[in-house]
C-alpha cells in the first residue's frame, strides 16, 4: 500500500512513546507506529517497502516511531537520499518525504529531566522497561531484577550520563526541525499521563484522522514503572546534586 499521508514521532527515552503508540496502533486507524528504523536496512526501496506494508493501515495512514541519533538519522538520510537519483537540489528534507508522504511531525519530551533519568537507568538495570496492564508479555522482555539488588545499583554518574545524553538527542532532533523549517506538535510526559484521554484525542485531531471525533479511545496498555525505589534514588540525586 502506498501511504496518502504519513507521521513521525520523535522521541528519546522514558517519555511515555510507548503507551502513546500503542494507543494509536490500537485505533486500527492512524497506523502502526513501531520503531520501523531501527535494525539492519541496507537497500533504501526494500526499507520504504517495509515502511509501507508494515506501519500503514487500510485507510493508509503511515506512522513511525523515531528514537533518533545522530548516527541512524546520517545513516537513513543516506539511504532516502538514493530515492531521489536523478533530482538536482534535492535536499535532506526532501529525502524523508520521499518516504512519508504528507508527513506531520510530533515530539515528546519530559518535563522533569532528574525523573527521565532515573527511569532510564532503572529500566536499564532491571530489564523492566514497560509494565504492561493486559495479558500477554512484552516481544524481548526479561524478569525485572529483584528489588532488594536494584537499590543498590543507584549510580549518580550514571544518571549524570543519561542526563546529558537526552540533552543532546533532544537537541540533534531540535536541529532537525529547525533546518527543515517545522513546528512539531509537542507533547509533554507530565500532561500526556494526567490527560491521557484527551492527549489521545488532540493527537488524533492533528494527524486529521477521519471520524476522530467518534473513535473509541483504548485504555492505556501500559502502567507507569516507577516504585519506591525510583523514588530514593530521585531523592537522593537531588540531594547529592541540587542544582540539577
Amino acid at each position: 500500500m502506498t501511504p496518502v499521508r504519513s507521521y513521525i514521532i520523535w522521541f528519546t527515552q522514558r517519555v511515555g512513546s510507548t503507551l502513546l503508540t500503542q494507543a494509536l496502533e490500537d485505533t486500527g486507524v492512524a497506523g502502526r507506529p513501531r520503531e520501523w528504523l531501527n535494525g539492519e536496512h541496507t537497500h533504501a526501496a526494500a526499507l520504504r517497502a517495509t515502511l509501507w506494508r508494515d506501519g500503514t493501515t487500510a485507510n493508509g495512514v503511515l506512522g513511525v516511531k523515531y528514537g533518533m541519533t545522530r548516527s541512524l538519522h546520517a545513516q537513513r538520510t543516506t539511504q532516502f537520499s538514493s530515492l531521489l537519483a536523478g533530482r538536482s537540489g534535492s535536499d535532506d528534507k526532501a529525502a524523508w518525504d520521499s518516504v512519508f508522504p504528507q508527513c506531520k511531525h510530533l515530539f515528546m519530551t519530559r518535563r522533569n529531566r532528574v525523573r527521565l533519568a532515573v527511569s532510564w537507568w532503572r529500566a536499564i538495570q532491571s530489564g523492566e522497561w514497560h509494565r504492561p496492564t493486559r495479558d500477554g508479555t512484552m516481544v524481548g522482555a526479561v524478569a525485572p531484577r529483584a528489588s532488594s539488588d536494584l537499590l543498590e545499583k543507584y549510580d549518580a554518574a550514571a544518571l549524570d550520563h543519561l542526563l546529558r545524553e537526552v540533552s543532546l538527542r533532544e537537541a540533534a532532533i531540535q536541529e532537525v526541525f529547525d533546518r527543515w523549517h517545522i513546528t512539531p506538535y509537542t507533547i509533554v510526559y507530565e500532561d500526556f499521563i494526567a490527560r491521557y484521554e484527551q492527549t489521545l484525542r488532540d493527537v488524533l485531531a492533528f494527524l486529521k484522522i477521519p471520524s476522530h471525533e467518534s473513535l473509541a479511545i483504548p485504555s492505556r496498555s501500559f502502567a507507569p514503572t516507577a516504585d519506591d525505589i525510583a523514588e530514593q534514588w530521585y531523592a537522593r540525586y537531588c540531594a547529592e546534586r541540587p542544582l540539577q
